[in-house]
């Protein structure tokens, strides 16, 4: 009796447990030592486990379910199918609750972002020297949307002033604000550092040094090359050049570790800087035209330089959104981001590429813009939360509409002279960027 009593107790022994519903997992393995490398072979890592069980948490990435159920397509052989399975159940069963408590949360986000664009459209497109009326502006506007013919009160010269200099200045300015903001929180995703940006990995001193060698080598801004003006094509350019270099650089130096291309980065830019301010001491007669240039303008804007930017903007954008669910598993950490079959390395060279594109492209029609990667994304993470499929595109809208009210009190504040733009968002990214490290530092307490 006192053996056969240990036996229905005991898991694994004399099989009993095996059949014996509510069996312990050991059980339905085997006994001993033959029951663990059995299970071992058919459930996955603790690690992996964790990884998978934890990321449906609000605090890792918020709405992860996704990151469970695309195991399948982040795995990297196939030999991960039992897993993947297992884990897309676990996720499942433990996202249900987490989807349906907030299931309009994003629509609502998103809805009232586009709203707060919509709004700074109009109200920079009524600012100016020449006053419009907003009700002949609101319907010249929505008479701009297809399949709307709606008959506007404008006159000629209000309908000129409003379709030839308005219009193209604040569509190229959403656009410009939408690229960096959203660039800026694909940095801040890949390095998983909150005070990345454009300038951390050298692409705005990149662009710097190739359009101060067009002003002061080749020409000037009025010169030409295929019909595109030689400064937004040496500033594309030199923007890409500059990223390409800091990586080159972090990779065979750090072996292309974040903290190691966050360095390079920051060499390229110190280096590529004091190449800019000699070749400017060597010819102070353009300097006028390289500082205006440096702090960022939108007084040249035209349709031309909308439909030059826009295709880039485009694919950069279609890039990086695709890529959003993969940077929540990066937030994880590279080494957990492996064991659920991504790729770290190579999805950060992807979306670090599409970035770059897009701050070259924005760099290259409006010059340098600084603190635009910075400051929206961090007032858009407070609002939407760290999860990357709803921060960028709040990022786009919420950046579009920054950069369309900073231009607005750019050219009205001084009226009828204008202000850098840079310069109006220095005034309110700088104070921002002290509250970052002081938050970064109590944090890190």
């Amino acid at each position: 009796m006192g053996r056969g009593a240990d036996s229905e107790t005991t898991p694994g022994v004399g099989g009993t447990d095996a059949a014996r519903p509510g069996a312990g997992p050991l059980a339905m393995a085997g006994a001993g030592e033959d029951g663990l490398a059995e299970m071992n072979a058919s459930v996955p890592s603790p690690t992996g486990a964790l990884a998978v069980d934890h990321s449906a948490t609000d605090d890792l990435v918020p709405e992860s379910a996704g990151i469970g159920e695309s195991n399948s397509d982040l795995s990297a052989s196939p030999d991960r199918s039992a897993i993947d399975g297992r884990a897309t159940t676990i996720t499942s069963a433990t996202s249900a609750p987490h989807r349906s408590r907030r299931p309009a949360r994003p629509t609502i986000a998103l809805l009232a972002a586009t709203a707060v664009l919509l709004l700074a459209v109009l109200v920079s497109s009524l600012g100016g020297a020449a006053g419009l009326p907003v009700l002949g502006t609101t319907e010249a506007l929505l008479d701009k949307l297809p399949f709307v013919d709606i008959h506007t009160g404008l006159g000629p010269v209000q309908l000129s002033v409003l379709n030839e200099i308005r219009l193209p200045r604040v569509l190229l300015a959403t656009l410009v604000g939408a690229l960096l903001a959203q660039a800026g929180a694909a940095y801040q995703g890949v390095f998983r550092n909150p005070l990345s940006d454009s300038g951390t990995i050298g692409a705005s001193a990149g662009a710097g040094m190739a359009a101060t060698l067009v002003i002061v080598y080749g020409g000037g801004p009025e010169h030409t090359v295929a019909g595109i003006g030689a400064v937004p094509l040496a500033a594309f350019v030199g923007a890409l050049g500059g990223v390409l270099a800091s990586y080159v650089l972090g990779t065979l130096v750090g072996r292309g570790g974040t903290a190691s291309l966050i360095l390079a980065g920051v060499a390229v830019s110190s280096f590529v800087g004091a190449v800019q301010t000699f070749v400017m001491q060597r010819s102070t007669a353009d300097v006028r035209q390289v500082y205006s240039w440096l702090f960022g303008s939108f007084a040249a804007s035209d349709w031309s330089l909308v439909r030059l930017a826009l295709p880039y903007a485009v694919i950069s954008v279609l890039i990086v959104s695709v890529h959003a669910r993969h940077l929540d598993v990066l937030a994880l950490g590279d080494d957990e981001a492996a064991t659920l079959g991504l790729h770290p390395v190579r999805t950060r060279l992807i979306v670090l590429a599409a970035a770059s594109l897009a701050t070259a492209t924005a760099v290259a029609v409006s010059g340098i813009i600084g603190f635009v990667g910075l400051v929206v994304p961090h007032v858009v993470r407070r609002v939407a939360g760290p999860g990357h499929r709803l921060l960028l595109p709040m990022s786009l809208l919420v950046g579009g509409a920054f950069l369309v009210l900073a231009d607005l009190l750019a050219r009205t504040v001084l009226a009828p002279a204008e202000l850098p733009i840079g310069v109006v968002t220095s005034f309110v990214g700088a104070p921002f960027f002290l509250v970052i490290l002081r938050a970064t530092r109590e944090r890190d307490r």
